[in-house]
């Protein structure tokens, strides 16, 4: 009988042992409603959105990074990484010869797919919003296995609110366009740069209703008429040669704010600079005020 209690007893530590690996494994659904598997928190990460690699960072988690897309350079140690082509479409062959546990990219982008055919792990996931930002982070937190992800977020709103804080009331009210890229692409006051222009007491010309980044008819900015105009320098320049901006309030009062393209990477990506975009945004309103 001697054998059997020790049979019973392998069988015993069997289960154990396997329901102590189902326990390590981790489960993340992501901006696609895909329900992703690892065994273990990844060590191996290559990140194809700006705003994700800055998160993770900001989570602690740079030096699980072994490449990025192109556009990815900050913070400044992520420009010494690989770089495997844009987030859209990426160079398949060159990530998967870095071998990581997971690839992190944008919904928007055309590679997962292919990326999954080949066996890699894909974890899409691409904020519009404050609540996307937040969700974004819980996300990266469930990935990473940590136990307090939120902590980010909580830095990220204790900033926007001390810009807000730090404008006078003459800076509040202030009817805004904030473009995007050209074409034109504009900020909605349902993306998360909307969010911060409301926060910071200004209306954004642009309704919810619209969507966070639509491509607007220029004749609708025109209609609107707004009081301040905030734009990167690539878009800056032929704004007057629009037909019919050059008669807007805020062009003949010179009521613009042109950003470089440092300065719009912090606007536009929704992460753990958004502190930093809203004093930008702030310090715009507080010059242009009447």
């Amino acid at each position: 009988m001697n054998w059997v209690k020790k049979l019973l007893a392998l069988v015993l530590l069997c289960c154990a042992l396997g329901g102590t690996q189902a326990a390590s494994a981790l489960q993340v659904t992501d901006d696609r409603g895909v329900t992703v598997t690892l065994a273990q928190p990844p060590q191996r990460i290559v990140s194809l959105l700006p705003s994700l690699t800055e998160s993770l960072c900001a989570l602690g988690a740079c030096a699980r990074l072994v490449g990025v897309d192109r556009y990815s350079n900050y913070p400044a140690s992520v420009r010494a990484l690989p770089q495997v082509g844009g987030g859209l479409d990426p160079n398949v062959e060159a990530v998967v010869a870095l071998h990581p546990d997971v690839v992190l990219l944008a919904t928007s982008s055309r590679a997962s797919q292919q990326l999954e055919a080949l066996g890699l792990k894909v974890v899409a996931l691409e904020p519009h919003s404050y609540a996307g930002v937040r969700r974004v982070l819980d996300k990266l937190g469930q990935l990473l296995a940590l136990s307090d992800a939120q902590r980010v977020w909580r830095v990220i709103d204790v900033g926007v609110s001390a810009a807000a804080q730090s404008l006078p009331a003459r800076a509040r009210g202030l009817r805004v366009y904030f473009e995007v890229n050209g074409g034109p692409y504009a900020a909605g006051a349902s993306s998360f740069v909307g969010e911060t222009l409301t926060r910071l007491g200004a209306r954004n010309i642009v309704p919810a209703a619209l969507g966070p980044f639509p491509k607007l008819n220029p004749e609708f900015v025109v209609r609107a008429d707004p009081d301040v105009i905030m734009v990167g320098e690539r878009s800056a320049a032929n704004l007057a040669e629009r037909p019919g901006w050059a008669g807007m309030r805020a062009l003949r009062e010179r009521r613009l704010c042109i950003f470089d393209a440092q300065q719009m990477d912090v606007l536009i990506r929704p992460g753990p600079r958004m502190p930093q975009a809203a004093r930008l945004m702030a310090q715009c309103l507080q010059d242009k005020a009447p």
